[in-house]
């Protein structure tokens, strides 16, 4: 190389030194250098984790929504790891604006991180309970408990978050404590315009305990009779049988009665009312309700009864009493079993469908005449 080529590049390795001396040129290298390594350590730990958890769902969860907080924290811990061994000033890394950068960087990567973890074991409580079996009270009850736990369990995760970001800064902080220290006024004003949410969050622990009502119980509230279909921190989402949706304040459900007709089990008895003649067989009915359960595929061969409950004065009443699992088979079974009854009436005995009876006699003699005109 010649003395002037070599000149060059001495006059090169100058310009990067002076370059490098300067605070923010450093702190850019040093922002690639712990992006570059986090990928590196991505790329190892997906190599190793994926094998151990390829087996276990709540393990794999947790990884697969621990990936995006984690490619925000790794980078963070390495800057500020990495930061501190540059020559510089204190304020110009640890101590000044760039510490507190990466301070609230982690705390907002811990905080998603969390979050995420409380999403991945509700998940995981949804796949070991299902609710599209037969028998699904325990596991609409702990499905209710673990929703209402880990959406309460996010909301403080992330209230404790935002404050935490918002202490450590010096500014926010000093705020903070002179408004603690004149909290009179203030506080009571505060828990005045926060008592709705603050209802309906304790509403809602006390509905994960106690469990009045439970995810895809069958009540009856407001006169419509629905599903529960949904349970948030303030609100419950009912679907009505037409598929329209009915939100409830949560705090509704602990301060006013409601109909739960499925708390303890997913059973419901449909009543069918029918009218016939007094000279109506009673055992070919209940031969013939038998014969419509036994074909039907909403029964569930528990509770087949026919009884004459009522007698009027020009005929009687018939009520009859069958089971099924769930609204849309209790609704539709009744209306099988009370098309199938009349029909069979009509086919077989049409003598005593109810008829009204008159009976006419000639007036005695000597009896006044009544005209109509």
């Amino acid at each position: 190389m010649t003395e002037s080529g070599l000149g060059i590049v001495m006059k090169c390795v100058d310009v990067i030194r002076v370059w490098l001396d300067q605070p923010w040129v450093a702190l850019i290298v040093v922002a690639a250098l712990a992006w570059l390594l986090s990928l590196a350590v991505h790329r190892v730990a997906a190599v190793l984790l994926s094998r151990w958890v390829r087996r276990r769902e709540l393990a794999r969860d947790l990884f697969e929504q621990s990936r995006g907080p984690m490619r925000l924290l790794v980078p963070l811990l390495l800057f500020g790891l990495l930061v501190q061994t540059l020559p510089a000033n204190d304020a110009a890394h640890g101590g000044g604006v760039i510490g507190e950068l990466v301070l609230i960087g982690v705390m907002l990567a811990l905080t998603w991180m969390a979050v995420r973890a409380i999403g991945a074991l509700e998940r995981a409580a949804v796949r070991r309970h299902p609710v599209d079996i037969d028998d699904n009270v325990h596991n609409r009850k702990v499905l209710t408990q673990v929703r209402l736990l880990c959406r309460t369990g996010m909301v403080v995760v992330m209230i404790v978050g935002v404050a935490g970001m918002l202490m450590s800064i010096p500014a926010v902080r000093q705020f903070g404590a002179s408004l603690m220290a004149s909290a009179g006024l203030a506080g009571l004003a505060l828990g005045l315009a926060a008592r709705p949410v603050l209802t309906n969050i304790i509403a809602g622990l006390q509905i994960a305990m106690t469990q009045p009502i439970s995810l895809d119980d069958c009540v009856m509230i407001e006169g419509e009779l629905g599903y529960i279909e949904e349970i948030t921190g303030t609100y419950v989402v009912v679907r009505i049988w037409d598929e329209r949706r009915l939100v409830v304040p949560i705090n509704y459900f602990i301060e006013h009665p409601i109909a739960n007709w499925t708390r303890t089990n997913p059973g419901l008895i449909s009543t069918v009312f029918l009218w016939f003649d007094y000279g109506i067989p009673l055992e070919p009915l209940r031969q013939e309700l038998q014969r419509i359960c036994e074909k039907a595929p909403e029964w569930d061969r528990k509770t087949c009864i026919l009884q004459m409950c009522e007698a009027a004065e020009h005929s009687v009443k018939i009520r009859v009493l069958v089971s099924a699992v769930g609204m849309p088979a209790w609704w539709d079974l009744g209306c099988r079993v009370r098309e199938g009854l009349i029909d069979f009436v009509q086919r077989q005995y049409p003598q005593y469908l109810p008829t009204m009876r008159a009976r006419l006699q000639s007036a005695p003699e000597g009896a006044p005449q009544v005209s109509v005109s």
